[in-house]
């Protein structure tokens, strides 16, 4: 039945998988990379509120803030160390690094954290609930569907408004024509970076609020809806991605809701049906975007 709770659930689902989506397509709009290590920036977020809530006596809103910028501090790193020495290579040394710094990160904390998940300490917000529409919702459905405004809003201003985003935007149309006119290409590429692990730092926060735990392989789910997510909105499209995020958040709500119970475990294979018969149909996604065949070097 679609009511208030359908209407707040899929909002909240949405606008986190908008999130994620939008994390993956700014590394991928000027790079042409699906980075597969974009998990695992969710990951160090998560164990950045471990640690620092378990060994630190710092508030928790301020140890949030600091595992946000953690995992956009990671993003940066990686850009610097694994994938700058590889980028005028072959597209396909740049995926294989993706997955060595994924394979790399998650053995990390497998080595020097626990292979065992860890208990996360979060704000009391995270676990109340309030009252909307007349609908009692987790406050941190609200929260979710805020703070996607908030950004949504931020970074539309930052792309349209500054000279930075305009710069981002032309990098992803044409590359080599916009470095030929002046616009450094390390800049444009460690800030998509940047954005990118900030955003993997936001949506872990609102991930591991649903289990208040954190584990090696917690990136892997994330990733994989983020993948299927632009697949559907569109590669090529900052809009398409965020379009796509609310789509298979509605999608993904739709089939709780009509499949029957005894096949509602197998909805995620249902969902992979539908990225299919999007690729089939319409393989440039919802919104098509610019898209120009270019190797970045």
């Amino acid at each position: 039945m679609i009511d208030a709770e359908f209407l707040i659930n899929t909002l909240s689902l949405g606008s986190l998988y908008a999130l994620l989506a939008l994390g993956l397509v700014f590394v991928y709009g000027i790079l042409k990379l699906v980075n597969f290590a974009y998990g695992e920036y969710i990951m160090v977020a998560g164990y950045g509120l471990f640690l620092l809530g378990s060994y630190t006596a710092l508030p928790l809103w301020v140890i949030m803030i600091l595992s946000v910028l953690l995992a956009a501090a990671v993003s940066y790193l990686t850009e610097i160390v694994a994938f700058r020495p590889v980028r005028t290579k072959s597209l396909t040394a740049m995926l294989i690094t993706s997955f060595a710094i994924s394979v790399l990160l998650q053995n990390a904390a497998l080595l020097f954290v626990s292979p065992r998940s860890r208990a996360v300490r979060l704000p009391a917000a995270f676990s109340q609930s309030i009252t909307v529409l007349g609908v009692t919702t987790p406050l941190r459905n609200v929260l979710t569907i805020v703070t996607a405004i908030v950004l949504l809003a931020g970074l539309t201003v930052l792309m349209k408004y500054t000279v930075l985003g305009i710069a981002m935007r032309a990098a992803a149309d044409k590359f080599t024509t916009t470095r030929l006119m002046g616009v450094p290409a390390n800049l444009v590429i460690s800030v998509a970076f940047i954005i990118s692990g900030f955003l993997a730092g936001v949506v872990a926060m609102f991930w591991i609020g649903r289990s208040s735990s954190v584990d090696p392989l917690i990136g892997f789910a994330p990733l994989l809806i983020a993948f299927i997510a632009t697949v559907i909105g569109g590669m090529h499209s900052l809009a398409g991605a965020v379009a796509g995020g609310f789509v298979y958040g509605l999608l993904f709500n739709m089939l709780s809701i009509l499949l029957p119970a005894s096949v509602i475990s197998y909805r995620d294979a249902f969902m992979f049906v539908i990225v299919i018969l999007f690729l089939l149909l319409r393989p440039e996604g919802l919104i098509k975007g610019s898209y120009t065949e270019e190797r970045v070097g």
